[in-house]
């Protein structure tokens, strides 16, 4: 699997998006679609976009019964999405039901990955907030496996967990990192992040980068320096 970087488009319209994007007159940059933009914009701006040569992530993170997440990702194969994704805490009974849904009848569907932990929660909300006391290395493994055992390509982590989860569930088994910053860069409302160079040395296979890129004076420079230090263009 190539590294990429992909873009997190997190803009509340089309318009500011589409602006946005014409920036890119070279390489058009892998782009992120979450639920701010999607629920902004509709399924339109996912075709938008597509139609104009991006490779899409969907990023609406489902949780919810089994049957009902099937009958969602059965709607979202009909979008010619690149990868779209759940949370592994709604077990594994649904991200097999999830991924059911999602194969279309000829048996092709987008990639399918499931959140493990999000990168704004750290050791102390785990516990304090989920009641969860294991170490959070642990329980991102442990999601990733059961994400693994119902058939996903993949999960979401934290770039600091890439490594231990490819040694966990193979290296063919995806990676997605958001908490990527540079160097010089804030951190946001990111606990554990790592700079691009950094997550491409823990295995990352796909970075997921904001607003070091869209808030940028120059984000077409920017997203340029992204690809060099994580992919080497």
């Amino acid at each position: 699997m190539e590294r990429d970087v992909i873009v997190a488009c997190d803009f509340p319209n089309a318009e500011t998006t589409l602006a946005f994007l014409d920036k890119f007159t070279g390489k058009k940059p892998f782009v992120k679609i979450g639920m701010e933009l999607f629920y902004g914009a509709g399924p339109d701006i996912v075709r938008e976009i597509k139609a104009r040569g991006h490779k899409i992530f969907l990023d609406l993170k489902f949780h919810d019964i089994p049957n009902t997440v099937k009958k969602a990702m059965a709607v979202l194969s009909a979008l010619d999405v690149d990868i779209c994704n759940l949370h592994a805490g709604g077990t594994i009974a649904m991200m097999e039901a999830a991924l059911e849904g999602l194969t279309r009848a000829d048996g092709t569907r987008p990639l399918l990955i499931a959140v493990t932990q999000l990168t704004s929660t750290d050791q102390a909300a785990l516990e304090n907030d989920l009641l969860i006391k294991e170490p959070i290395d642990q329980v991102v493994i442990h999601y990733a496996k059961n994400a693994k055992k119902a058939g996903l390509d993949g999960v979401v982590c934290s770039p600091q967990e890439a490594g231990k989860v490819h040694e966990a569930c193979g290296t063919e088994f995806l990676t997605v990192t958001p908490g990527v910053r540079f160097a010089d860069s804030a951190a946001d409302d990111q606990k554990r992040i790592m700079t691009p160079e950094q997550a491409r040395l823990n295995g990352s296979d796909y970075i997921v980068v904001g607003r070091p890129i869209t808030a940028a004076e120059d984000p077409v420079a920017a997203y340029e320096r992204c690809c060099r230090e994580f992919i080497g263009e």
